[in-house]
């Protein structure tokens, strides 16, 4: 037989917990996961494994931290009125509790950059990352961020492609190459698509809150087509960086994957997860590829 209020504080718990796992959405970090793969498969064997492991941790807490100040600003804005996994909610609507883990994440993403910038000596690397996590901060803070303006997809992309792809290939090389200007492109295009998936559901609530997604400002359809063609573009622009490090099967696999992740899994299904899916199944058959060709 059991208690009713130990029953009911274990519910409470459940609760909470899947609230906390709903908010956190570990899915979503992958888009910052996925470019250490990306810079693997284009060094040419000049790869510092644990320095960039350690740089992408880094970046997956800034990551977390701008979500966190993402949901604050949103839902102090208005935006995150039908938002079920929003951080805030979690805290019962304070706001006070999701910016100061914001903050904490902030400084410890940061603090681990700069100590792999350290051991590297590479501390001409802040002239590109610094730049990036200004507009990182710029795309939350005031009373009109970045994110409620025309300039928010672009900021993603840039964040994506030159700050993390490209300051994660730079800690293993010294120059930028066409293979790694290819991957720029390609994370900033996957970034990009990864926000356009999120925004068809929340078009109502995003115009009446004032924010100019692309999706308020043209449509669901040309939201749905927009990600199709980004994506395009990163495929494209991926093979061309394969094929540049002279990965001749690398690239085929890649294009051949591609090409079967769009008719199966995004041919109907355009959302945050079946994206990430689809880009994190190819990359990751990809690097197989890379890995065991060289032995036969």
């Amino acid at each position: 037989m059991g208690y009713p209020q130990a029953d009911r504080a274990e519910n409470a718990t459940l609760t909470v917990q899947t609230r906390w796992w709903q908010a956190l959405n570990p899915a979503i970090y992958l888009v910052s996961v996925l470019p250490f793969f990306g810079v693997y498969l284009i060094t040419e064997g000049a790869f510092w494994i644990e320095g960039v492991a350690l740089a992408t941790m880094a970046v997956v807490l800034l990551q977390h931290a701008i979500n966190l100040f993402n949901d604050v600003s949103d839902w102090q804005l208005g935006a995150d009125s039908n938002k079920q996994d929003s951080w805030v909610r979690v805290f019962d609507g304070n706001t006070r509790p999701v910016f100061w883990q914001g903050v904490g994440s902030a400084v410890l993403g940061m603090g681990i950059g700069l100590l792999v910038l350290g051991q590297s000596g590479k501390y001409w690397i802040l002239y590109i990352a610094i730049p990036m996590v200004l507009l990182g901060y710029l795309y939350n803070a005031g009373s009109r961020p970045l994110s409620y303006t025309a300039l928010g997809e672009w900021v993603t992309g840039l964040c994506y492609g030159p700050g993390v792809f490209g300051c994660l290939y730079l800690l293993s090389n010294n120059q930028l190459t066409p293979a790694s200007i290819g991957g720029m492109v390609t994370f900033a295009c996957l970034a990009m698509a990864l926000l356009l998936s999120h925004q068809p559901p929340q078009v109502d609530t995003d115009r009446n809150a004032g924010k100019h997604t692309f999706a308020v400002r043209y449509g669901v359809a040309a939201t749905v087509n927009g990600v199709r063609l980004l994506l395009m573009l990163a495929v494209i622009a991926f093979a061309f960086s394969l094929w540049q490090v002279d990965c001749g099967a690398c690239a085929i696999v890649f294009v051949s994957l591609s090409a079967y992740a769009a008719v199966s899994v995004l041919r109907d299904a355009i959302n945050p997860k079946s994206v990430l899916f689809a880009a994190s199944l190819v990359l990751l058959f990809t690097l197989v590829v890379s890995v065991i060709s060289p032995l036969i």
